[in-house]
């Protein structure tokens, strides 16, 4: 669920004690809706994420791995100027509600300290970050002009003014007489009452304030005596920081579906499992998710154009397979020919056809050939020999049209898979080479050559502790195999794009090779359903001359037909290399 102002209630007191007159050591922007601080407080040093993305607007502690791009953005040079080497000195939420400010003591061009306030307004596809200073906006990580909302603006000059307040009851300070008057003059479920009188409540959160109040998660308010309930909310909302208890929900298949601050009773306790933080929880659930989601915006331009290019080759193809097919009577002009050549004398002048003798036929009968009454039989039988010439050269150009039509669309089938398993801009930038190297894609018109990092393979650990490494692409699967030992265990999703996976052991015990099988058998285009999974050592692996990335050919294998799930993929030890 998005960060609600319960939530970052919990948040906010998490990051009060870990960062409060902590120095910021440096900033960092990996995105252009998210900052990244290195905070260096109490002897050790944190890393502050600031998110305003619209589907993950979030603030936490993180210890995951966000890549920088090359250039810094403007908005992270001028954070930089504003931030670095300042000091925290006040982290507050702001009304309980979703709005999150942090004042920052620093010093100016002239040497004299002058408080900053940066404030994460966590408002869905509203929500900004945005650096004020003396009453006025620095600047804003997400500019909003009068064209774009007529309400409030967010450009630098302009003066800061926070969002209207909603008209609710802050949790703090909240008295039992006002969320009373609130609550008499509404009807229906509890719980959407509560959310419609207590600022910062989801769904979610006010089911379960519901539940814990009434013992029912839908409580309607008339089978409740409201004065009694406005009383046990206050007292609730007040014993809230003793709840304190960071926890992630789990489905059947134990992967994170959400982050609570605490085990909620109204849902299973079986899929609920505490966390040692809250923002080691939320780096659980946002992280992977995040950064699936900006690779899928960053690369659905390509996708489009590998998808096009498909498209195109199969209707190539098609057009290639109808020339096999009418080259496939080539044969019968041949032997029209030769038997207008050998027995025109049977042919009658102006006939528009003629029963000849086969005698390429074993059993001796005759075939009808079709003439040009203006023609004589010997000009017919020419005529039918330059057909069969004709139908000759185009069976020989559509069959090699036809051989490299079908290995581009394996190799743009490959990219397909590739784009929906890349993980950074580096994965993405393999794939493009990839596609501009075999002349499919162009590289567009004036783009700066930045030479990124090789991008790595994923790296596992099998229950043994043996390593399994998973390319992502095929760049990556070219390297990985390449790399690898001779005597290493290599495996690979059978007559399928998939990725070659590395088992660094020669004769791997049972449970490491299933471990590895399930890993190409996901990591594949069949995506872990019921897949033939192909094994074999290393040096069994070639890779013919001149072939397309991540084409090998392959001896002595076995074959295993593996499945896999998202949940047994999400238990496998992943380990960053």
């Amino acid at each position: 669920m998005p960060m609600d102002g319960l939530t970052l209630g919990f948040m906010t007191r998490e990051l009060q004690n870990a960062l409060l007159d902590g120095r910021i050591e440096r900033v960092n922007q990996p995105e252009k809706d998210m900052l990244l601080l290195l905070v260096r407080a109490q002897g050790k040093n944190h890393r502050l994420l600031l998110s305003a993305a619209p589907s993950y607007a979030r603030a936490h502690l993180t210890e995951a791995n966000y890549p920088n791009p090359i250039d810094a953005p403007m908005f992270c040079m001028l954070m930089r100027k504003h931030l670095t080497g300042g000091r925290i000195t006040e982290i507050a939420q702001l009304g309980g509600d979703r709005i999150l400010k942090i004042v920052i003591e620093n010093r100016d061009e002239l040497g004299d300290t002058a408080p900053r306030e940066m404030y994460l307004e966590l408002m869905g596809r509203h929500s900004n970050l945005t650096l004020v200073m003396n009453g006025r906006i620095v600047d804003a990580i997400r500019h909003v002009s009068g064209d774009m909302s007529r309400v409030r603006q967010a450009l630098p000059g302009l003066p800061f003014v926070l969002p209207p307040e909603q008209d609710k009851l802050a949790p703090e300070g909240m008295t039992a007489e006002g969320l009373l008057a609130r609550l008499s003059a509404l009807s229906g479920p509890l719980d959407r009452a509560l959310a419609a009188s207590v600022r910062g409540l989801s769904p979610v959160a006010a089911r379960e304030i519901a539940f814990r109040l009434t013992g029912f998660a839908r409580a309607e308010l008339r089978d409740f005596d409201v004065e009694k309930l406005s009383a046990q909310a206050v007292s609730f909302f007040k014993k809230l920081p003793e709840l304190f208890r960071p926890t992630l929900q789990l489905n059947e298949d134990q992967l994170i579906i959400d982050v609570t601050p605490f085990p909620y009773l109204s849902l299973d306790p079986g899929l609920q499992k505490p966390c040692s933080t809250l923002s080691r929880a939320f780096d659980a659930f946002y992280f992977g998710r995040d950064r699936q989601d900006r690779m899928t915006q960053k690369s659905a331009s390509l996708r489009h154009l590998v998808k096009t290019c498909i498209e195109r080759d199969e209707k190539k193809l098609a057009l290639q397979e109808e020339e096999l097919t009418a080259a496939a009577r080539m044969e019968e002009y041949r032997i029209a020919g030769e038997l207008l050549t050998a027995q025109g004398y049977l042919v009658q002048k102006g006939a528009t056809q003629a029963v000849l003798p086969n005698f390429y036929d074993p059993e001796g009968g005759s075939v009808t050939v079709e003439l040009d009454p203006a023609l004589s039989a010997a000009q017919n039988a020419q005529k039918y020999f330059k057909r069969y010439r004709k139908a000759r050269s185009a069976r020989e150009l559509a069959a090699g049209q036809k051989e490299k039509t079908l290995a581009e669309m394996a190799l743009l089938s490959q990219a397909l898979y590739d784009l929906a398993a890349c993980e950074t801009e580096q994965d993405l930038s393999d794939i493009r080479k990839t596609l501009e190297a075999a002349g499919l894609v162009r590289a567009p018109a004036g783009r700066k050559k930045v030479k990124l990092p090789e991008s790595r393979p994923m790296r596992f650990l099998a229950p043994d502790g043996t390593e399994i490494f998973v390319g992502k692409n095929s760049a990556q699967n070219d390297r990985l195999t390449a790399g690898a030992r001779g005597n290493d265990t290599w495996l690979h999703a059978k007559d399928m794009p998939g990725s070659h996976v590395i088992l660094k052991a020669e004769i791997p015990s049972p449970d490491a090779l299933e471990t590895a099988a399930k890993l190409a058998s996901w990591f594949s285009s069949g995506h872990g359903a019921a897949v033939p999974v192909d094994y074999t050592l290393r040096k069994y692996v070639k890779k013919p001359g001149g072939a397309a990335p991540g084409f090998v050919i392959y001896t002595h294998q076995r074959t295993l037909v593996v499945s896999a799930t998202e949940g047994e993929i999400a238990r496998i030890a992943r380990e960053e290399k």
